[in-house]
């Protein structure tokens, strides 16, 4: 699918003071100038993720004249994280929010929304790098549901973890072996799921600084899930233990 290009410096700066939501910044390297100032500060503060490029990577996503800098507008809203905590709270709703870590498949990305809003989450957390963007094909596998759930886009997961334990919002990081079964957490109080990659799972600094592991057992002679398969089995269990669909 086309991605939408901003090209060019004054269109990207009025696209971020007039706070439109934008995946990606592309800035050829070495340039400078008072827009790209402004640009490199409006970006910082809305949390875009800035790329030096060289200038043939910008030539690859147009030949218009983009003088340094091109930027991918967002198919959704990002939001800052504490003021969705602040919103889900203010709601008179208990947090379960789902945070990925190292997952570059946009499909899984897109599958693992529509599983967090099928089953209660209220919000996708999604660090500026090594994570895949939300672009249109990851808006046609969720299927509508980020059209409801609240993404909010970090630094990285330490900054996450800082706002989220400031909040009183339990951790659970999801590990291949040695954590707990998926029965055994207290899902009814705030919880913020943390997802990794299926290849190299999560950083283990990100793990040992959660409150809890999970483990879903499996086949001996499998390594793991599919990551949106995972997410859906740990959701549910949170959804069975929380009522959330009791009539």
């Amino acid at each position: 699918m086309a991605e939408q290009l901003i090209i060019g410096r004054h269109p990207v700066v009025e696209a971020l003071r007039a706070g439109r939501p934008l995946q990606t910044i592309y800035l050829q390297r070495h340039v400078g100038g008072e827009l790209i100032r402004e640009i490199l500060q409006l970006a910082r503060q809305q949390q875009v993720p800035v790329k030096q490029v060289p200038a043939e990577k910008l030539q690859k996503f147009s030949r218009a004249n983009h003088q340094g800098c091109i930027a991918i507008a967002s198919a959704v809203a990002y939001y800052d994280l504490q003021a969705v905590i602040s919103h889900i709270v203010e709601a008179g709703q208990q947090p379960l929010l789902v945070m990925a870590v190292g997952i570059t498949d946009v499909r899984n990305l897109g599958a693992i929304a529509r599983s967090a809003f099928c089953l209660g989450a209220q919000a996708l957390i999604l660090p500026e790098k090594d994570t895949a963007p939300i672009n249109e094909l990851a808006v046609k596998t969720a299927a509508g549901a980020l059209d409801h759930l609240m993404v909010a886009r970090v630094s990285g997961w330490k900054q996450a973890y800082e706002v989220l334990k400031l909040n009183g919002i339990h951790i659970v990081a999801t590990g291949v072996h040695n954590g707990l079964m998926p029965d055994r957490i207290d899902w009814n109080q705030p919880i913020a799921l943390v997802l990794g990659s299926e290849d190299t799972g999560l950083p283990k600094p990100c793990m040992e600084q959660a409150d809890a592991v999970v483990t879903i057992p499996i086949h001996p002679d499998f390594d793991s899930l599919n990551v949106s398969v995972a997410a859906g089995v740990l959701l549910y269990q949170a959804a069975m233990q929380r009522h959330t669909f009791h009539k």
